[in-house]
Formats: C-alpha cells, structure tokens, sequence
C-alpha cells in the first residue's frame, strides 16, 4: 500500500525520531523516548488540519489529510469519519480507500474492513499485496481462521520480499517463526522494507493466532525500524497496533 503523504509527514517523521533518539526518557514507562514529541507532532499538525478543513469544507484532500492524522492520534471513529466524508464529498474516493478499511478494522468493525479490502482489490486490479492481507486478517474475525485462509485473495505478481513468504504463513504453509528465521538469514533484520513488513505481518498473524505476547514481541521489532518516506504510514499502522496490545497487557496486570 503507497499512499500519498500529506504535508509536514514526507520524510519528517523519520528526522523526528532520529532527533528525538537520544531525548529523556518519556515520563509514560510503557513508551520509548521518541513518541511523545511524535504525538506532540500530530496533535501540533491537526490544528492545520482542523483549519484546512474549516477553509475548505468540501475539499476532500483536507478531509484526507485531517483523517490520517485522527488516525495516528488513535482517534479512529473521528478518522472514520473524515474517511467517510470524502466519500461523501466524491464516491470515487470509495473503492479506493484501503486506509479506511484499515480504520475500520481497529475499532472492531470487521465486515465493513473485509468488504472494503474487497473493493480495493477489485479496484487496484488485484496487484495489491497487503490488502490481500488485510481482507483476511478482517475475515478472520468474521468467519474464522480457516475459511479466511481458504478465500484469500490470489496474487499472481510476487516481486516484493518479504510477501511470497508471508503469504504463505498466513494460509498456515509455514509459521511466524519460520518467517523470522528467513529473513534473519537473508540479513534483512533492519531492512527498511523487508524487515519491516516480515515482523509487522507475522506480528499481526500471532496476533490473530490468539499469542499475543509474541505479536508484541514481533510488532515491536517492526516499529524500531526507521520508517522511510516509502512505509512512514503503515509504520504508524505497525505503531498503533503495538501500543494497543501494549496497552491491553498492561492492564490484564
């Protein structure tokens, strides 16, 4: 998935944390040093945002740009519904809009998220290999683990690593641990790309696997892995997904 940045994003979120590296640590013990000023960030942005919106109130690149901050702040009914809006404003901006299936599947509603991944890929041609992944991690929700796996969606253009792999950990042909390995093997551990998806996704599987202290584990790896402009968003998706078990964790305790 490659979205377009919205301004103040490109390229400034990696030069945010590599900034705030070697900062105090954050007061919050769950957290490292680096995400209260990216928080401060976003919050500091969505006051543009809010006044981009009230300049230009049908202009759906406002809506957009304001939504994915909502996003990343975790306020995701209100990016929802942001999301919505531009649809509203222009129904073309429906079939293509995977970063609302995204929303939809943080806060529970699983169908919706399934039946959007749904639309993009009838969208994108089926070229898209994360949303593949996302219809099924929504449809494993729905309809459970093995009928997810029996109706993922086929790609037949595998050119990016690590996702021949992961999609075969995900249909159950070889387990998160395997994956690991692999590209531990290959040397792509702190791959900006490779790395990055490899522990993000097989967090995810563990996730929905019902092992959610190695997601954590998993996702974690994910997230220290600078983003670079090219997957700065669902770096944040990696993100918000570590902290939401994080969370949960810690208050299980």
């Amino acid at each position: 998935m490659r979205p377009k940045l919205f301004p103040g994003v490109r390229g400034t979120v990696l030069a945010l944390l590599l900034a705030t590296a070697l900062a105090s640590p954050a007061a919050e013990p769950l957290w490292p040093e680096w995400r209260a000023p990216l928080i401060f960030k976003f919050a500091h942005e969505l006051k543009d945002a809010d006044a981009g919106v009230a300049k230009s109130p049908r202009s759906t690149q406002e809506y957009s740009q304001r939504g994915n901050l909502l996003f990343f702040l975790g306020r995701y009914p209100e990016a929802i519904a942001d999301f919505e809006k531009m649809i509203a404003l222009d129904p073309d901006e429906d079939a293509p809009h995977w970063r609302l299936g995204i929303a939809y599947y943080f806060v529970g509603e699983y169908a919706k998220a399934a039946r959007q991944f749904e639309k993009y890929d009838e969208f994108d041609g089926h070229h898209d290999r994360e949303n593949g992944i996302w219809r099924f991690l929504a449809q494993v929700h729905t309809d459970g683990l093995e009928k997810a796996r029996a109706e993922m969606l086929v790609y037949t253009e595998f050119d990016r690593e690590p996702f021949p792999a992961l999609y075969d950990m995900f249909v159950g042909r070889r387990t998160s641990d395997d994956l690991v390995a692999e590209i531990e093997q290959k040397g792509f551990a702190n791959h900006e790309q490779v790395g990055f998806f490899g522990f993000f996704y097989a967090g995810m599987n563990e996730e929905v696997l019902g092992h959610k202290a190695h997601a954590i584990e998993l996702l974690k790896r994910a997230v220290d892995i600078m983003p670079n402009p090219n997957t700065v968003y669902m770096w944040n998706v990696a993100r918000l997904q570590w902290e939401r078990l994080v969370t949960e964790q810690a208050q299980a305790h």
